[in-house]
């Protein structure tokens, strides 16, 4: 899928809460400190955040693994509560490559859901206590120990405080096409391979806007080619019925926040989806898999195949509460599921694992498919662009980029993230888990002598 491409780059990226992840309303962090004001609150701009990001441009540019924080030079895109939005850079004189990181942490998509919103993580709906720096982990880390093929590129990070998944007119999508045009005097227009990444809500970002930083890029007389990295952020629609009205977070399904958000954000999914679909359906273009064939710029796709957060819209709360055996064989379903959602996706990483997010993992390069990283499986598929192998999936020789888990558990894959115990923080292996959440497994029929594959994925802890 897509066009030739140098290779150098840039690569735009997001990333997700941790436990609260791309569902809306049910992040499950640490409560910030309330910040006071309703969410429509006026324009006044974050004025300390400015100064202070005028005043580390005007420094040395001295060599630093740290990010800085540059506030947006239009100053009517703002965060959610008028505050000024922005971005943090890395540079990398000399380099070809960037990567822009988008911050994922799922929407609101009501007032009432947008003010707990602004009450208990104020950070995602402002930007008034941001740092002045960050350091990037995995993918962002400028460490070639951490990070062998993208640690000599510059860097973008583009916190989340816009709560619409990244869409239209909650400021999402102005957002990204404001940090694009400030970064121009920094050499973005010369790169030669641009990358849109993002995990959680930002995976979800980066197929609803890979699109228009294309175009924006090319109107901009860039010769860059546009990828997209999606981490996390490939969901399935609910199978669970929900309350018709969706009175609450708790409630409301993501295709029913999804539908209500569009209203209030003023929502426009990309053209070519939205022309499939009849007039308020355009929500569907908000799931992978029913957007990916209509996208003409390069995707590589990254997904767990027991997304934690994918449970968390079932209600299955991995260690918290009692299973089902429904439940259980959702979870189940879930892995095949996932798994034939991504068949025709032409660069897929998918390891059999409980987990969300990847790319911003320290230890991102030690989770395997079939003997693969997805570092190396991310340079093989940088290598296929030179070879001009875009439209295939046969991959180059001893280089594949297609790689998904063909074992049936979750956890079977011995390079899955442990499963930690939230109340001890000991690691639990899958079975202590299971029988932890009280399911009988000789009920289900689990043979403990004929399942012997599947016995010793339980009993591991994922390495």
């Amino acid at each position: 899928e897509g066009r030739g491409g140098g290779e150098g780059g840039i690569v735009f990226s997001c990333c997700g809460t941790g436990s609260g992840g791309w569902m809306c309303g049910s992040q499950s962090a640490p409560e910030d400190e309330a910040h006071p004001g309703p969410v429509e609150s006026g324009r006044e701009g974050n004025s300390g955040g400015r100064a202070a990001a005028q005043q580390s441009a005007s420094q040395n540019n001295k060599a630093s693994d740290d990010m800085k924080l540059h506030v947006l030079k239009n100053t009517q895109v703002t965060c959610n509560d008028g505050t000024a939005a922005g971005f943090y850079l890395k540079e990398f004189k000399g380099s070809k490559r960037w990567l822009i990181f988008l911050e994922g942490g799922w929407c609101c998509y009501n007032k009432d859901s947008c003010d707990t919103r602004y009450k208990n993580i104020p950070r995602l709906m402002t930007s008034s206590d941001w740092p002045q720096t960050r350091k990037g982990s995995g993918i962002l880390s400028a460490q070639a120990e951490e990070n062998p093929h993208w640690y000599n590129t510059n860097i973008v990070f583009i916190p989340y405080c816009s709560s619409d998944v990244v869409e239209y007119t909650f400021m999402g999508s102005l957002i990204i096409r404001e940090v694009i045009k400030d970064l121009v005097p920094k050499g973005i227009k010369q790169a030669k391979v641009v990358m849109l990444a993002g995990t959680s809500a930002g995976g979800t970002g980066v197929l609803l806007n890979i699109e228009r930083v294309s175009s924006q890029l090319e109107q901009l007389g860039a010769e860059a080619q546009v990828r997209g990295l999606v981490d996390s952020g490939w969901f399935l629609e609910s199978k669970q019925q929900r309350v018709p009205d969706c009175p609450d977070s708790v409630s409301c399904s993501p295709v029913d926040a999804i539908k209500r958000g569009l209203k209030l954000w003023n929502g426009v999914v990309p053209d070519k989806c939205r022309q499939q679909y009849k007039k308020g359906e355009e929500w569907q273009c908000f799931f992978g898999h029913k957007l990916y064939s209509s996208l003409t710029s390069p995707l590589f796709v990254v997904q767990w195949l027991f997304d934690e957060e994918q449970l968390r819209v079932e209600n299955i709360y991995l260690g918290g509460q009692t299973l089902s055996e429904q439940q259980w064989t959702y979870m189940q379903n879930l892995g095949k599921d996932i798994k034939n959602s991504l068949k025709d996706v032409t660069a897929v990483f998918a390891p059999s694992c409980l987990s969300h997010t990847l790319i911003t993992k320290s230890n991102w390069m030690t989770f395997q498919v079939k003997g693969t990283s997805l570092p190396r499986a991310l340079q093989c598929w940088d290598k296929s662009f030179q070879e001009a192998n875009r439209n295939s999936k046969t991959p180059l020789k001893g280089c594949p980029f297609h790689l998904i888990d063909t074992c049936h558990w979750p956890q079977c894959n011995p390079t899955c993230p442990a499963l930690v115990d939230q109340a001890t923080q000991q690691e639990l292996t899958l079975l202590q888990m299971l029988v932890g959440m009280g399911l009988d497994l000789q009920k289900l029929g689990l043979d403990l002598r004929r399942d012997s594959s599947s016995i010793t994925s339980m009993v591991s802890n994922g390495g």
